[in-house]
């Protein structure tokens, strides 16, 4: 019987060590840098892998491990049929019970709308900022390197090397190249 923790964050800036700290007493721990709105997320498939009966995973939030309700039910049923109990630090709460299982969905419902009305309110201010002239999205960065992508391969360079040289993708190189 293992506690087993798993922490995510979403992007690299940001940090894991609160929550490794709150894991610290886990006798594994999975780490992991993904958003969790992909479904690819190698790591927690191992941790979910590992786990066996008898286990406890343990999450520090809920956001931290799921973000739909649907995809955290999956994730639930699948340690339930593992015979592994899920924890949350956030709250005590035991998904052997009926009354767990409630909550849970309860606040994965929460989570799930919680996220989108946070895209809405992004993409609401996206909008107004286009409207007032404020937004423009990312420069073009390679398109602007067009002249020198273009002499340097006048000069013989192949587009690996014009790229490690001008410090853009290949595939940007090849773009400006056509």
């Amino acid at each position: 019987m293992a506690t087993v923790g798993y922490a995510r964050v979403s992007s690299v800036g940001q940090s894991l060590e609160a929550q490794k700290e709150a894991l610290q007493l886990c006798d594994k721990l999975f780490v992991e840098k993904a958003s969790a709105k992909n479904r690819d997320r190698p790591v927690l498939e191992q941790t979910l892998d590992y786990v066996r009966e008898g286990d406890t995973l343990i999450c520090t939030r809920l956001d931290r491990i799921a973000r739909s309700t649907g995809d955290l039910l999956s994730i639930v049923d699948q340690l339930q049929g593992k015979g592994v109990q899920f924890k949350l630090l956030q709250m005590d709460l035991d998904t052997n019970t009926a009354t767990g299982k409630l909550i849970l969905t309860t606040l994965g419902a929460i989570a799930t709308f919680e996220r989108e009305l946070m895209l809405e309110r992004q993409a609401e201010g996206i909008a107004r900022a286009k409207a007032d002239g404020k937004y423009k999205g990312r420069k073009p960065t390679a398109m602007e390197k067009k002249p020198e992508v273009q002499q340097l391969k006048e000069q013989g360079f192949n587009p690996s090397q014009i790229s490690k040289k001008l410090g853009v993708s290949r595939s940007s190189v090849y773009r400006a190249l056509a």
